[in-house]
């Protein structure tokens, strides 16, 4: 029976690493090609690691709860060759092991340690520090945004595997910075002076907050935490703008009447709003392609693809935004396929890693729940989003060559928040009233 590794596999663009949430079949069973065996988890996505081809599971070789790098082997595998028997389980492949401890920094109070060897701060945060220590893409962010250097993040004792400082452990020792659970020693490096962004604010820490006789206390769920994360990293990192149209879509919204159920006929699909909102996004993309930017450092990404994510609530009540790729090349009919479907499975937990990746735009419905406008926060590395508000019938007044008259319309509110660092207030109100302006211009003889 010959052996080979089972490695974590990619998983999608940016994800660098996965939970092991649960095994799925235990040493020595035998499975089929394709049989999931074993439950992962990366940031808002649950997904399944299968079985190259038919065999035996010999060996895991990392526990529930370990995080894993992308690559890396999770389990030893055996190929059938014409033994129903388990082979004796053999040694794990060796992971990285952490650096002697005459070379590691002696412990101190607070899980911190107190010296460590002089690394030059101020620079860019490495993924693999001198001790050899590997730092996510996560926590080289927080650091960076904190102003943590280097050499205070090879101070903190991790709690991680094989020593890795996780993001819990940076937000639990930001709070203690400057109470002499951090090293102060800096080597001393000319350095020639260059523009570098300023300081930012020191980090305030959350008031705590007592529980009364009564009151339930609930733990978040691994999805709210990645959620309540992503949105404070979203707010440290962009100034956000928002500004808002009010849009007469009652043409839109009789064309919508007139064709839906002979669309639906036709292609098997619901028309809703969404796909007509997402439509006069790209049309407005086109035309203002420095919205569907990114930001690295002091240098702005244009992205080439225009790839729109829907935000899309999920029946526990957290939130998911699933990626329409390439809407720009997709007629009305497949957005609204795509639309749908990924809708459908974001609500059933069907989405694969890579459906969520790569956005570089974000539309939200908030309408759906009633409301007719919403600040939304900007879905990182993203720089705006959109809410559409809820469409309501309102006396407007409409201009007339026999004058102006009021009149029943069909009103929403658009809302458009925007980072004002590479987005500035022409730009932004720009194009959040040319989506207004296609939107209220839709003609009643569109085809579909």
């Amino acid at each position: 029976m010959s052996q080979t590794e089972i490695l974590l596999p990619k998983m999608g663009e940016s994800v660098a690493e996965a939970t092991i949430i649960k095994w799925l079949k235990n040493e020595g069973d035998r499975v089929e090609a394709d049989e999931p065996i074993v439950e992962i988890a990366t940031d808002k996505v649950d997904s399944e690691v299968p079985a190259p081809e038919d065999g035996i599971l010999i060996k895991q070789l990392v526990g529930e709860g370990d995080v894993v790098q992308v690559g890396q082997a999770i389990a030893q595998f055996g190929t059938d060759g014409g033994s129903d028997e388990a082979p004796a389980p053999a040694a794990p492949a060796k992971a990285p092991e952490a650096k002697p401890a005459a070379q590691s920094p002696a412990p101190a109070t607070n899980g911190h340690v107190a010296t460590a060897a002089p690394v030059p701060s101020g620079g860019p945060v490495q993924r693999t520090g001198p001790s050899g220590k590997f730092y996510s893409p996560l926590v080289r962010t927080i650091a960076e945004q904190e102003g943590v250097s280097m050499e205070e993040l090879e101070a903190i004792t991790g709690s991680g595997s094989g020593g890795r400082v996780t993001k819990k452990d940076l937000l639990d020792y930001l709070p203690n910075r400057g109470s002499g659970t951090a090293p102060t020693t800096k080597a001393p490096v000319a350095e020639q002076p260059q523009p570098a962004p300023s300081a930012p604010a020191p980090r305030t820490a959350a008031p705590g907050v007592k529980p009364e006789q009564g009151d339930e206390v609930i733990e978040m769920d691994r999805m709210r935490r990645l959620i309540a994360d992503h949105m404070v990293m979203s707010k440290h990192t962009s100034p956000h703008v928002t500004s808002f149209v009010e849009a007469d879509v009652t043409n839109l919204v009789l064309w919508r009447d007139k064709v839906k159920k002979a669309f639906e006929q036709r292609e098997g699909e619901k028309l809703t709003f969404t796909p007509l909102f997402i439509q006069a996004i790209v049309q407005a993309i086109k035309e203002m392609p420095m919205v569907n930017v990114q930001v690295d450092g002091y240098s702005i990404i244009r992205k080439k693809d225009i790839n729109i994510g829907m935000a899309a609530a999920l029946p526990s009540g957290n939130l998911i935004v699933p990626v329409i790729r390439r809407a720009d090349q997709l007629n009305l009919v497949g957005l609204a396929r795509q639309v749908n479907d990924l809708a459908a499975r974001a609500r059933a937990g069907k989405l694969q890693p890579d459906e969520i990746q790569g956005g570089t735009y974000t539309v939200t419905n908030v309408g759906t729940f009633g409301n007719v406008l919403g600040t939304p926060v900007i879905n990182q590395p993203q720089v705006a989003i959109m809410a559409t508000g809820a469409i309501r019938k309102k006396p407007a007044v409409i201009e007339t060559p026999q004058g102006d008259v009021i009149g029943v319309r069909h009103m929403m509110f658009l809302s458009h928040s925007y980072d004002h660092r590479v987005v500035d207030g022409a730009l932004g109100g720009s194009f959040v009233r040319r989506v207004a302006d296609l939107l209220e211009q839709w003609p009643l003889d569109a085809p579909y």
